[in-house]
């Protein structure tokens, strides 16, 4: 499928303004760093999906006690505190009286600049709470200072980081909004008119720069947008692995039971029935699609081994594909184990694997004499040939866009073997995943203790120093989670950095700080570290939650523990408990738990069943993410909510396969060149960019 049509390519000029770079708006560099760190990506369009958490409504004009009130006062006079422990006031009079705004700080600018922002007798609109003191209204420090009519009557309110205010985000916001591009409509006509749905820019507009309080209807119109992305995502992989021919794949168990022998423990019976599916799959004259569903230590990577070593024994190469270079390296020390047992070698392809090992490790996979190959996106580059590849594995699936995952097919006749550690509750399986066959691993293998589950209150936080100084002793590693990565605009944010060094001050040189706004060799140091004992404590935010493998680690402390979903604290949960020692996961909540609250903790404490966490996090505030929308740190996505929203998925479901149907290529119809549109702006990257052809 390729772009051809002088239409898409003025689709693609029509929406170049969403995909331009936050440089690109009227803010700040430092304004802009802080910006996309808030919003968590580069992009107008990662700001535009930046949600409000709520509305300020700033109409009133009538002041009252602790309420928001918008004036128009005129300036009397700037008044200098008279100790230094007294505010600036700003005296002024407007239709409802006196009125003072009050300014606390020391600092030598406040005085000029206030001088200028009020010059006296001239009128300015403020908005800001109101409060009563000795008879005379004040206003401390408004939210706005405006000529007239400069103030929005209603305002959003937006998640922030440390060092961005609210104005920041709304400058850019407009900013964004005013470059909002008319788009081809990808939706069907009839469901519009039904559901009373206005256009996708206009949703944005709706949300983002409100004029009244918007209704439900701009939210479920972007909310479909992103499932139907995410649906139209899976059916084209579905349907470019499914209908293309394939090949049998036999073995005879040789390769297979030397590595077992290494491995050391029979199967689970959940893994010995997953491998009997993939077999069926690989024995069959049809290309396989399966989901491999496993939960936290439930024993994935055995199954990628065994699964790849017998299509080794069929005579062809299989590749496991990772999202990140620790993970990779991590798969290779497993690979090397076992395969290395039954005689197979395997190497590893990675963006620092250069020079004579890059030549020698693409001279072995395009001759053969590489059999199995492990990899992060270096596997789908160009120049990146292999003899006979037989079987590609993707892990952590959902960290990679659909053309990742289908570059890789495209280096072979390929079984495709996805993987995901996120347990999926079973209501969501058909509706996300359709018609691929999926492989669910429940139980844990031989040898790992359950982990103890408890809730710590804040109160003996300053014990866990010397809980984990007597476990660093016994050397014993442990994690500590916190929710941000700086202070945010509630005061009770417990944040990364200033975690790190409060730590970093107690244990020294022990300790090491990973999160996602850190550069990735700063966060892959830290984890490499950690990894190898060069560290015992890992502070850290969700950048965690998958992906890292480090048996020594017997401790993970959550703060702010309420504030995660259900899914994610399982998830971070399973980072400890992978060698034999008993670990222990402490959540520490912010403040006490109401009875919500409680009983969400309480499923986590009372069961380790990945899958029944997941459908009790569905009840409780909707499930995790199967597929692969969050970005780093993110919980869920963005604009859907699994619970609010399960009947759209089930509609964009049934539309996604409705159009596959009658445009396989979405390049026939307006609707399918328009779709192609949709899935780049939810960053599936298709839709600009030419599709191998089947």
């Amino acid at each position: 499928m390729e772009i051809v049509s002088a239409r898409e390519a003025e689709m693609a000029d029509e929406a170049a303004p969403l995909f331009a770079p936050l440089d690109s708006l009227t803010l700040a560099e430092e304004k802009r760093k802080r910006l996309a760190q808030a919003v968590e990506g580069g992009r107008v369009i990662d700001l535009l999906f930046h949600l409000p958490e709520r509305y300020q409504d700033r109409s009133n004009a009538t002041p009252r006690e602790g309420e928001v009130a918008t004036l128009p006062v005129r300036v009397l006079s700037v008044v200098p505190p008279r100790s230094p422990t007294q505010p600036w006031a700003v005296q002024c009079d407007s239709a409802e009286g006196p009125v003072d705004l009050i300014y606390f700080g020391r600092r030598s600018w406040l005085g000029a600049w206030l001088g200028r922002t009020y010059p006296e007798g001239e009128t300015r609109r403020v908005s800001g709470r109101m409060k009563r003191f000795r008879d005379l209204w004040q206003m401390d420090a408004p939210d706005f200072v405006e000529p007239p009519d400069a103030i929005p009557s209603l305002q959003p309110i937006w998640p922030l980081v440390k060092g961005l205010a609210q104005r920041d985000v709304g400058r850019a916001m407009a900013d964004a909004v005013d470059r909002l591009p008319r788009l081809p409509e990808w939706q069907d006509a009839t469901l519009l008119a039904r559901r009373r749905w206005r256009g996708f820019g206009e949703s944005l507009q709706a949300i983002q720069a409100p004029e009244v309080l918007p209704d439900d209807t701009a939210r479920d119109r972007l909310a479909y947008d992103e499932l139907l992305a995410g649906q139209l995502a899976v059916g084209l992989v579905r349907r470019t692995v499914m209908e293309r021919p394939g090949r049998a794949l036999l073995g005879d168990g040789r390769l297979r039971q030397a590595a077992l022998a290494a491995f050391g423990h029979p199967p689970t019976s959940a893994q010995v029935k997953a491998l009997a599916e993939i077999d069926h799959d690989l024995a069959a004259p049809r290309r396989m699609l399966r989901l491999l569903q496993g939960d936290v230590g439930a024993g994935k990577t055995l199954v990628a081994v065994l699964a790849m070593l017998r299509a080794v024994e069929g005579g062809a190469q299989a590749a496991i594909m990772a999202p990140t270079e620790l993970l990779a390296r991590q798969h290779l020390r497993t690979f090397e184990k076992l395969c290395g047992a039954a005689g197979v070698p395997c190497a590893l392809l990675a963006g620092s694997v250069k020079g004579k090992e890059r030549k020698r490790v693409l001279a072995g996979l395009a001759d053969g004499s590489i059999p199995i190959v492990i990899g992060t996106h270096a596997l789908i580059e160009e120049g990146v040939a292999f003899r006979d590849l037989g079987l590609a594995v993707v892990d952590e699936q959902h960290r990679f866009g659909v053309a990742q995952r289908l570059a890789l097919t495209e280096k072979g006749t390929t079984d495709v073997l996805v993987m995901t550690a996120t347990p999926i509750p079973r209501t969501l399986l058909l509706t996300q995943w359709g018609e691929m066959a999926v492989s669910r691993l429940e139980g844990r293998p031989a040898g790992r203790q359950p982990i103890v589950t408890r809730i710590v209150s804040r109160e003996r936080r300053d014990e866990l120093a010397a809980r984990l100084r007597a476990a660093f002793a016994q050397g014993h590693r442990a994690y500590w989670v916190v929710r941000a990565v700086e202070e945010g605009e509630r005061h009770d944010n417990v944040a990364a950095e200033s975690t790190f060094a409060e730590l970093a001050a107690i244990f020294g040189d022990k300790v090491r700080l990973a999160h996602g706004a850190q550069k990735l060799d700063v966060r892959e140091a830290a984890l490499q570290d950690f990894a190898a004992g060069r560290a015992q404590l890992l502070v850290a935010t969700t950048v965690v939650e998958v992906g890292v493998d480090v048996p020594e680690a017997t401790i993970m402390i959550i703060e702010q523990a309420e504030r995660f979903g259900l899914a994610a604290l399982h998830q971070l949960r399973g980072r400890v408990g992978r060698g034999h020692a008993q670990s222990f996961c402490l959540l520490l909540p912010s403040a006490e738990l109401n009875e919500s609250e409680q009983r969400r903790l309480a499923v986590l404490r009372e069961t380790q069943d990945g899958f029944v966490i997941a459908d009790a996090d569905l009840d409780y505030r909707g499930g995790g993410d199967a597929l692969g929308l969050r970005q780093a740190g993110r919980l869920g996505r963005r604009l859907a909510d699994p619970q609010r929203h399960a009947g759209l998925i089930r509609m964009a479901h049934q539309d996604a396969s409705l159009l596959l149907e009658k445009d396989p290529d979405l390049a026939a119809t307006p609707r399918g060149r328009a779709a192609r549109l949709l899935l780049a702006i939810f960053g599936h990257d298709l839709s600009l960019a030419p599709l191998a052809a089947g």
